[in-house]
């Protein structure tokens, strides 16, 4: 029956006269790039990742290859092979198998599928194949077929088109390709799957070999060509042609781009993001690695990722957003461990309490209500009758402190002095800081919000702390600096969008003052373990009941971050789970890792007050104070202690906080 179909074939006339022309040559599907803020890809967008390029622009061996491979007769034929339906036909006489399609059929079947369908055997399939082959070949050269054979296939992993094949496999543009990497990339049609050369090196090395062979003997290198190409060790990019692995942040970015009306699907457009490669390696990295460690604790109760049921998204997720507080330039976001398994982005799409992340809100809109920050507040249990119920706030270690100072309350994060502020300030002023902030969920008028109780948006909370890294105003998030068009034209950019002030600059320096107590010596001490005294650090940890849900927000004068853990699903993570012990080092390591990283401090307003205190006392400190309990404190001008504005020669303005 093969025989008798070859036979057929052979013998056909042009059957070309359907109204349909699948011998034209159409511009493919392309992709849109995606690259980091240095110019480097971090992934595309579009159906078929490709972009299309000139056959001018590559050197004659990329071509060849391909040639030697899969129609050694391309110059000589009409778009059918006639010698090579006689060698099929023979070899199937003889047992064996072997195809006998041109480049230019491959190109109609591969171009037009919905016309020509390539999977399907039928006789009459081929001949209106070979028909089209033959109509394509009157109506363009044989080096406008070949570009557009090169610029169509699939080489695997949604890769289509030789430019596209060349950035990923090999990281480098198709028109720096060598014989033996043009000769991989030339095994790969005949199989994708199988001769991936990631996959499988051993056997895309093997057909490589043959192909550069066929080189050889065709005339398109010389004896010592082949020799030097089969020598070269197959070299596949570890990072497969991108920089860092984003696949999260794309996502966004596309919907971004989308939203602003660019249709980046339809490819050709090159959109610059603000994503920083090497912050986002260290983000993702320092999840990975950090979570890792958290499955791998002795009696963890869960399913982990490295053990998980097959299909199974049930173990213990996480989220990373870093943002320039000065652009809003989103520097790295992670929206889960594994975006193949779980492409949903919980960095921009989770909504999830908070805790006492919140905390540092309350505490803010105390001190603009006057409060300094060594106000003496008591930590004792308290009731609240909410509708009819009975509210009482308690402590994650389960004791009271007693009298504290309101920065030691925020730094120990004492759950009950939190509930007090929210209600002596009053919730709609609370509420109406944070809105001013950035924070665009509703927060409900509960005492247990001033806890975390109202849910929020991890890269939302994120751009709320910029409020406090800025001095006083907030920064939106932005992930797009540039787009350009098909034709290199710039049609979209946005710079930063700064909001009103949602504080005085004094009473955001005293909150970074309260916050840098959470990291040097309450519950954020774990940051410390990776990032020394002299890195400037503030920043809130945040355990939700049950300990579901974990935080840690922090920030340097140049980076603020947000580290977020938790199930899908929510449940207790592990008894005793909290922000300072699990997301903090994740937080600490990720800025450990980056060489990003600056050491200046903030800049104190020129109105700032400070004093040296005794810390048990929240008092001025006297001469007999010992030393181990002095520390410096700083004051909205107006708070300041009234021996401070009685005796000006105790007044004086501050420079950079020291640590405490």
């Amino acid at each position: 029956m093969r025989l008798r179909h070859l036979l057929l074939l052979a013998v056909a006339t042009p059957l070309f006269a359907q109204q349909q022309e699948p011998w034209r040559i159409v511009r493919p599907p392309q992709s849109s790039l995606v690259l980091a803020r240095d110019g480097s890809l971090i992934g595309e967008i579009g159906r078929e990742w490709r972009t299309s390029i000139s056959i001018a622009t590559l050197p004659a061996h990329v071509p060849q290859a391909f040639v030697a491979v899969e129609d050694r007769r391309f110059y000589q034929h009409d778009g059918v092979d006639m010698v090579g339906i006689a060698s099929a036909i023979k070899d199937n006489l003889l047992g064996g198998s072997r195809g006998a399609s041109t480049i230019t059929q491959q190109l109609v079947g591969n171009m037009h599928p919905d016309i020509i369908d390539r999977t399907d055997r039928s006789i009459s399939r081929k001949l209106r194949e070979q028909s089209a082959a033959r109509e394509m070949e009157k109506h363009y050269t044989k080096a406008q077929i070949l570009e557009a054979y090169l610029n169509q296939i699939s080489f695997g992993r949604g890769w289509f088109g030789i430019e596209a094949a060349a950035r990923h496999y090999f990281n480098k543009p198709a028109a720096q390709l060598s014989i033996a990497e043009a000769a991989s990339l030339a095994a790969l049609p005949k199989g994708p799957a199988i001769y991936d050369p990631v996959r499988y090196p051993a056997r895309n090395k093997n057909r490589r070999d043959a192909i550069i062979g066929l080189m050889a003997e065709q005339g398109f290198i010389t004896a010592e060509q082949a020799r030097a190409a089969r020598s070269e060790p197959l070299r596949v990019d570890p990072d497969l042609g991108m920089s860092v692995a984003a696949p999260y942040f794309v996502d966004l970015v596309r919907g971004r781009a989308e939203r602003a009306g660019i249709p980046v699907g339809e490819g050709g457009y090159r959109i610059v993001t603000t994503l920083d490669p090497a912050l986002q390696r260290a983000a993702t990295r320092a999840l990975e690695e950090g979570i890792a460690a958290i499955e791998a604790r002795p009696g963890y109760p869960h399913q982990t990722l490295a053990r998980r049921a097959k299909g199974s998204t049930d173990y213990l997720q996480g989220a990373v957003v870093a943002i320039d507080p000065a652009t809003g330039d989103v520097r790295a976001l992670v929206g889960g461990r594994n975006y193949q398994e779980s492409p949903f982005n919980r960095a921009v799409n989770g909504v999830r309490q908070p805790g006492s992340a919140f905390k540092p809100i309350v505490y803010a809109r105390a001190l603009m209500d006057s409060l300094p920050a060594n106000t003496i507040l008591v930590d004792e249990p308290v009731e609240l009758v909410v509708g009819t119920q009975v509210y009482r706030p308690g402590n994650a270690d389960g004791e009271f402190l007693g009298p504290l100072t309101m920065r030691d309350a925020l730094a120990k994060s004492r759950n009950p002095v939190a509930v007090r502020l929210w209600e002596r300030l009053g919730a709609d002023s609370v509420i109406a800081l944070a809105h001013r902030m950035g924070l665009q969920a509703p927060i409900a008028p509960f005492p247990s919000s001033a806890i975390g109780a109202s849910a929020v948006r991890p890269i939302d909370l994120v751009a709320a702390y910029t409020a406090f890294a800025n001095l006083g105003a907030a920064v939106e998030p932005r992930v797009i600096a540039r787009v350009d068009d098909p034709a290199g034209r710039p049609i979209y950019a946005t710079g930063p969008q700064r909001h009103a002030a949602a504080m005085d600059s004094a009473v955001a320096f005293v909150s970074l003052g309260m916050m840098r107590e959470a990291v040097d010596a309450g519950t954020a001490t774990a940051v410390r373990r990776y990032l020394g005294p002299q890195v400037p650090v503030a920043g809130k940890t945040g355990t939700t009941n049950d300990n579901t849900d974990v935080w840690f927000v922090g920030m340097t004068p140049s980076i603020v971050a947000g580290v977020w853990l938790g199930f899908d699903r929510p449940k207790t993570i592990t008894p005793g789970a909290g922000g300072g012990s699990f997301a903090a080092p994740i937080f600490g390591q990720m800025l450990a890792g980056w060489i990003g990283l600056v050491g200046d401090d903030w800049t104190p307003p020129a109105s700032i007050i400070s004093a040296e205190l005794d810390r048990a006392t929240g008092a001025l400190a006297e001469a007999e104070t010992p030393v181990e309990r002095r520390y410096l404190e700083y004051f909205v001008p107006g708070t300041e202690p009234a021996a401070l504005r009685l005796d000006a020669r105790r007044l004086f303005r501050a420079g950079p906080i020291v640590g405490h």
